[in-house]
């Protein structure tokens, strides 16, 4: 196996453990969110007040179960990555616009927390490193020349 090869299942398999965190992440606070539950932020921040915000839904939906859709879908991309020519050679595209569009949703969502809410929940902030972590690691495989 050649030195690309290596280091191509290696970014896949980090991307993997990342995507399923945040996935595990984004269930738990939607989690939280249809079930009316109280957060455990072990005395960090204020989940609550960021979770049941208005700016912790989209028509009626709530974000968190919309960012484990997104983790969802990144992480079959990279499943299908090895095993589909079109995603073998799309899927580093298509994950790095996802993770794009992840970070910068990511990015308005903590300047909601910081600057309206006056709030933090560790939870969002776990979510937007994971996606920023992604979307690095995502734009090295995509211009990565093989």
């Amino acid at each position: 196996m050649d030195t690309t090869t290596k280091r191509t299942m290696i970014l896949r398999r980090v991307l993997t453990v990342l995507g399923f965190i945040g996935l595990l992440d984004s269930v738990y606070l939607a989690y939280i969110k249809l079930a009316n539950a109280t957060a455990t932020c072990g005395g960090i921040g204020d989940c609550d007040a960021v979770n049941s915000s208005k700016y912790a839904e989209i028509f009626g939906i709530p974000i968190a179960l919309l960012g484990a859709g997104a983790y969802i879908a990144m992480l079959v991309i990279l499943y299908l990555e090895p095993r589909n020519k079109f995603w073998t050679e799309n899927g580093p595209l298509a994950l790095f616009v996802l993770t794009l569009k992840g970070v910068l949703y990511s990015a308005y969502l903590t300047y909601v927390e910081v600057a309206i809410l006056f709030a933090i929940c560790p939870y969002c902030v776990l979510s937007a490193i994971i996606l920023v972590a992604m979307f690095a690691i995502s734009v090295y495989r995509y211009l990565q020349v093989d």
